[in-house]
């Protein structure tokens, strides 16, 4: 492709911009929603590599871990959204396990 974006990357960022404020999702349910549920880790290299086009804070390790590095940033984004934070992973919520 032109501008170097793969399907399966132009997907993920789809699916991650079409999150409203608020929503959480992890790599393996955006691949899933991708259409590729065992591309975890190619969702987590899309963001590292595109992840200024969408709201890329809204996407978190299957633990509710934040991205290492950005912890700061990505708790600051959820936060700003709503989303209660607790050290570097999102904080546990009603009906989660």
């Amino acid at each position: 492709m032109s501008d170097g974006i793969t399907p399966l990357t132009r997907r993920i960022l789809e699916v991650v911009a079409a999150t409203r404020p608020g929503d959480v999702l992890t790599y393996g349910e955006v691949a899933r929603e991708a259409g590729r549920p065992a591309a975890a880790r190619a969702v987590g290299s899309a963001l590292a590599r595109h992840g200024a086009q969408v709201a890329w804070w809204r996407v978190v390790s299957a633990s509710g871990r934040l991205v290492p590095g950005r912890e700061g940033d990505h708790r600051d984004r959820l936060e700003a959204e709503g989303v209660p934070c607790e050290g570097h992973r999102i904080a546990r919520r009603r009906g989660d396990r």
